[in-house]
């Protein structure tokens, strides 16, 4: 099952990439991460992980299998046999940048999770686009 939100943003590429990246910051302007903690260090590559608590859920660890500078930034984590697959994906527009976040999740009983927190997956995608959007127009040029 598969869910998107796309939005655009008024700022470059290169300011929502580099939040995008900053995958620590993000619990400080989305409220669908209480906690990020990196598990390696220096700049996040395929093969990087992190450790993401999540409101109402266990923590996961989360590992990046795609990585495109300024394009597309995507990570997947597997737990009792559903493989969730996140991925950021920006590209520019005239005005700044759209920005679409997509959340697919495969393998046993991924349907039966997509029906029954469906909406709830495809809000907390839209909160944390929002936050994206908030934070990249608030931060100075």
């Amino acid at each position: 099952m598969r869910w998107q939100h796309t939005i655009t943003i008024s700022a470059p590429v290169r300011r929502v990439w580099e939040l995008t990246l900053d995958v620590e910051g993000w619990p400080g302007y989305t409220p669908t991460m209480q906690r990020v903690e990196r598990l390696d260090s220096g700049p996040i590559a395929v093969g990087s992980s992190a450790r993401i608590k999540q409101p109402g859920q266990a923590a996961a660890i989360w590992t990046v299998t795609r990585l495109e500078p300024e394009r597309e930034f995507t990570w997947q984590t597997k737990r009792m046999g559903i493989t969730m697959t996140g991925s950021h994906l920006l590209a520019p527009t005239a005005d700044g940048c759209r920005n679409t976040l997509v959340l697919e999740i495969t393998g046993f009983g991924a349907r039966l999770l997509g029906l029954v927190a469906g909406r709830a997956l495809a809000d907390a995608l839209a909160k944390e686009n929002h936050g994206f959007k908030k934070a990249a127009e608030s931060l100075e040029v």
